[in-house]
């Protein structure tokens, strides 16, 4: 009679919380790694160090550095949804919205981990290559919130004409990926970003 043996749920459900914990370690010591070094010049041993791991844990989640890379763009974009997005829609007006997210930018650009886009766009621009498009994916995707909300505070009539929402939009994040670069962790880094969103956007300052 032949019995079969299966591991208990129990086993398996923790095998999957370690194998979840050893991905995300990985992940985030990549951040740190490709936003302080730039992609070309990250080393796999070093990352898998860093997190407490070793080279084969790593290639045992990921094929390789571009694959790594890709699972870091998806967790930075999904860390600023969670942390930044999410809570400025509270706002309750298309400029209480863009304020919140400028502020919130800033705030999450404190963190090393939050400039590997910053790091991962300049290093791949103007160059075909899957990690330079998921990146550049991203970027499109806030200017058309932002232009979506710049074209609906101006219907409402809280933000005055002004050049296209679509240049402005381009325009305010250029901005704001320039001050989490250099002030972002500085005094009064919250009030700066939401100064120049204001005055973009041809508000008045508080």
């Amino acid at each position: 009679m032949h019995v079969s043996i299966e591991e208990p749920v129990e086993g398996r459900r923790s095998q999957a919380q370690r194998r979840a914990r050893t991905r995300a370690a990985l992940i985030e010591s990549a951040a740190k790694a490709f936003s302080r070094c730039g992609y070309g010049n990250v080393i796999l041993e070093e990352v898998a160090r860093e997190a407490g791991y070793t080279r084969g844990a790593l290639y045992h989640m990921f094929d390789g550095k571009e694959d790594l890379a890709l699972a870091v763009v998806e967790w930075v974009a999904a860390t600023w949804e969670d942390e930044v997005w999410r809570p400025a829609q509270q706002g309750t007006s298309a400029v209480d919205v863009l304020i919140a997210g400028a502020r919130g930018h800033v705030v999450f650009c404190r963190r090393d981990v939050a400039r590997v886009m910053m790091a991962l766009r300049v290093e791949f621009d103007g160059r075909e290559h899957p990690v330079g498009r998921a990146v550049d994916d991203v970027a499109k995707d806030l200017g058309r919130r932002f232009s979506s909300l710049i074209n609906s505070g101006r219907r409402d009539g809280v933000i005055p004409p002004g050049p296209p929402a679509k240049t402005l939009a381009v325009a305010i994040l250029g901005a704001l990926e320039g001050l989490a670069i250099h002030i972002a962790g500085t005094p009064y880094d919250e009030l700066i970003a939401e100064r120049t969103v204001r005055g973009a956007l041809g508000l008045n300052a508080p």
